[in-house]
């Protein structure tokens, strides 16, 4: 038993040790479907202002073993003063005593589950494993995928693209000591033998929006509110859709919105895991982000750390 006044405390580079993907992934998958049972209560996260332009995002989530709790501030004037826009911890507890068991680093814990949940996607709506992913995008979230596709599918090789060239080679060099085979791409035949593509920009305009074909699978993960969008309509409404969370892509996804997608036809990520879905159509997954989440990343820590 743990000590309930020593909580331990993890660092970025201590929680990502703690969070492998395999397990991950493992872990999403499974509460995907107990949250679709009902056996995760995760309510609407609370959104209140903060400092300047800034908001404080609260978002709990109880199963019967643990409990989580993430508190994130989102400040965009930080940038400006050289801090980071994100800073955010996940506290995990003990379900049964309400114990606090440890403290993980909310960005890393974000950006893992995150990337694992576009993994647990690839292995239910894609026949056959990648050999080709193509990331659009060049930021932090781009950078926890490559670590994500590297540790389920290490010879895959992985394209990239970005609005800015010169940032494209330079993201590139600094992930190949993750994943050696990375390069950006620049001829639209390397992007059309993708068979996955990831958008991870924050763009209010869509940066992919092509033709939807059988056996490729488009993931969009930036966009997270309602005036952001990175899937085009002609791909959205010509594909097969699956959100994680199909009730918080209803006011989240903009991509779906302002294409106006019927949300009868978007599925959840726990019904495509339980009823296999025609991979004979061309597949979306939007990523939409959920507590739910953040609860199977604070089970493979509490494993991990031994105190369960």
């Amino acid at each position: 038993m743990t000590d309930p006044v020593s909580i331990r405390h993890f660092d970025a580079r201590e929680t990502a040790a703690v969070l492998g993907f395999p397990a991950l992934v493992e872990a999403i998958a499974g509460a995907a479907v107990a949250h679709e049972d009902g056996l995760i209560c995760s309510p609407d996260r609370q959104v209140l202002t903060l400092g300047d332009g800034g908001v404080l995002l609260s978002m709990p989530a109880t199963a019967a073993d643990v409990g989580i709790h993430k508190l994130v501030t989102v400040l965009p004037g930080n940038a400006a003063k050289g801090l980071p826009t994100i800073h955010g911890l996940v506290t995990v507890l003990d379900a049964p005593t309400g114990r606090p068991l440890c403290v993980l680093d909310g960005p890393a814990v974000t950006g893992r589950r995150t990337a694992a949940v576009s993994l647990l996607a690839i292995k239910c709506l894609l026949a056959h494993p990648p050999t080709h992913v193509l990331l659009i995008g060049t930021g932090a979230q781009a950078a926890f995928h490559v670590a994500a596709v590297h540790a389920l599918h290490p010879h895959c090789r992985i394209w990239v693209q970005g609005r800015d060239a010169s940032r494209v080679k330079r993201f590139c060099a600094e992930q190949a000591p993750v994943h050696a085979d990375i390069q950006p791409c620049v001829r639209s035949e390397d992007a059309q033998r993708c068979e996955v593509v990831i958008t991870l920009t924050t763009a209010l305009e869509p940066v992919f929006d092509e033709v939807p074909r059988a056996g490729r699978l488009v993931i969009g993960v930036g966009a997270f509110k309602p005036t952001m969008a990175e899937i085009g309509a002609r791909t959205l409404q010509g594909s097969a859709i699956c959100a994680d969370d199909a009730s918080g892509a209803r006011h989240e996804a903009g991509d779906l919105m302002r294409a106006g997608v019927d949300w009868n036809r978007v599925t959840s990520l726990g019904h495509v895991l339980r009823h296999a879905p025609d991979l004979t159509h061309p597949q979306v997954f939007k990523s939409v982000g959920s507590a739910v989440w953040d609860l199977a990343a604070g089970r493979v820590a509490v494993a991990a750390i031994g105190l369960s």
